[in-house]
């Protein structure tokens, strides 16, 4: 008899999980909430219009290729990858810009234009980056748990060295003068749901992963990722059951026996959980059974962020945006703290566009543009009423992108308009206080310090996602589904 394992949730980690342990031989079941499978990748449909809800851009494709090779399968055969150059346009509150992408002369002859010592720096900068890049996935470690103090005794001496426990911005300006190039090398942990001033320097092996993977789409939209991965793990044999609402994971004696889902109860040797983690166990398990994250412990982490997502089809196009484009504010890193630890809506805003339509038309009508507009905002930690606020800051934010930002008749063109708040984080995604990016990646919550991929309370039960290691974004979620298997592995086999 296969061992029964049960995941819940289907976003790219419990995806990525199922689709491994399957292939290894276990009986995988996938149960998802919700009616179609994806998590914060879930996708928008209206009035011809298509829009990838949560991740838009595949950086480390070497990573997703390991997934469909885990099953004996060939990415080629189920993704249609478009590369993406520049990667990103970033306008300042000046109105200059830089074309960020991984061609080094381009970006020396672009930030010669800002300071010239700061392009000379450039190549140093990107030869630290590698040193870091070479730990983290060449080396593994980012997909190797880190359960063991000695696994993170081991890993120290070398972070040291390679100035790891800086923070992110601490590391950037080592090199770079210009308020400009700092911020261009050093916002990637907002992609992950971190600031950038505490999270560690480490994940500045991404900006080396970009140059050295390149950052890509897929045509189709970021969903076809999530339609090739459950296409992967069912013609492998695997079952997946949607509209099905996990209420409790069932435990005995310390042991996971399976899950309660829709009043009924689902048998497993094992349970995965792509759940939010603070869902996981706050609301999924009983108290009785957790030693350590107990409620009291639960509530003394610190999450991430949360975001306003306004995703906009408009009957015409704006060549002035790319496929990615960062708009901001003059400030950064008090805007930062206003997000992450003041937890206010200020008056100023930074924003990220998403404009897929400028590599795939097909997301929407002829001559019009499939957009969404993402802006970091504080978790439900705050006291923003989103459900007195949300009218009055839409308005604002298409105004802004308007009569500031010089997008002509946009109000006047708009077809579709429909708006995400953290309020729909917390009760679409059961995201706790609406962070979209769970547990933050701090110092103090990384690595060993971080929720392991391994239950420490509970035999049986495990986690893969953005709140374990080693933690959030597209690669980063399928190398906690990598960790993950290695102790399901150690355990079940």
């Amino acid at each position: 008899m296969k061992k029964k394992i049960i995941v819940i949730g289907s976003g790219f980690g419990g995806l990525a999980i199922s689709i491994r342990l399957q292939a290894k031989g276990f009986e995988v079941t996938l149960v998802e909430k919700n009616a179609r499978v994806g998590g914060h990748a879930y996708q928008l449909k209206k009035d011809g219009y298509t829009f990838d809800m949560g991740p838009s851009l595949i950086t480390a494709p070497d990573i997703i290729k390991k997934v469909f090779q885990s099953a004996g399968k060939k990415m080629e055969d189920y993704l249609d990858l478009i590369p993406l150059d520049p990667f990103y346009r970033i306008y300042f509150h000046d109105g200059s810009l830089i074309d960020y992408s991984g061609d080094s002369e381009k970006m020396k002859q672009q930030m010669e234009l800002f300071n010239k010592a700061d392009a000379a720096n450039y190549d140093r900068f990107i030869a630290d980056t590698r040193e870091l890049y070479k730990a983290v996935i060449l080396d593994e470690l980012g997909a190797k748990p880190f359960d063991r103090w000695s696994t993170m005794i081991s890993f120290v001496p070398r972070a040291l060295r390679l100035k790891a426990l800086y923070s992110a911005y601490g590391f950037a300006k080592r090199y770079f003068k210009d308020p400009r190039h700092q911020f261009t090398f050093s916002f990637h942990p907002l992609f992950i749901g971190g600031s950038p001033f505490r999270t560690p320097a480490v994940y500045q092996m991404i900006p080396y992963l970009e140059k050295e993977g390149g950052v890509w789409f897929t045509q189709g939209g970021m969903y076809s990722l999530v339609e090739a991965f459950e296409k992967t793990f069912t013609d492998i044999g695997g079952t997946i059951l949607t509209n099905t609402e996990v209420q409790e994971i069932v435990i005995e004696k310390g042991q996971v026996k399976g899950i309660s889902a829709n009043d009924k109860t689902y048998e497993s040797e094992a349970v995965v959980s792509n759940a939010d983690f603070a869902h996981t166990y706050g609301k999924l398990i009983k108290p009785e059974h957790r030693r350590k994250w107990t409620d009291t412990k639960l509530k003394k982490m610190h999450y991430s962020m949360s975001a306003y997502l306004l995703y906009l089809g408009v009957k015409r196009t704006y060549p002035k945006l790319l496929h990615h484009t960062l708009i901001l504010s003059q400030r950064y890193k008090d805007l930062v703290k206003d997000i992450f630890d003041r937890k206010i809506l200020p008056e100023d805003f930074s924003m990220y566009l998403h404009v897929p339509t400028r590599s795939d038309s097909g997301m929407a009508p002829t001559g019009c543009e499939s957009m969404y507009v993402l802006i970091p905002v504080a978790n439900l930690d705050s006291n923003i009423n989103w459900e007195e606020i949300k009218e009055p800051f839409t308005d604002k934010v298409i105004r802004f992108l308007e009569q500031d930002f010089g997008l002509e008749a946009l109000q006047s063109n708009i077809e579709v308009q429909e708006v995400f708040t953290p309020l729909d984080f917390k009760s679409q995604r059961n995201n706790h206080l609406g962070s979209a990016w769970g547990v933050e990646p701090r110092l103090t919550q990384t690595a060993v310090f971080r929720p392991h991929n391994r239950s420490e309370d509970i035999s049986g039960l495990y986690l893969v996602g953005t709140s374990t290691h080693p933690g959030a974004g597209v690669p980063g979620v399928l190398l906690t589904a990598e960790a993950t298997e290695k102790v399901v592995l150690e355990d079940l086999s």
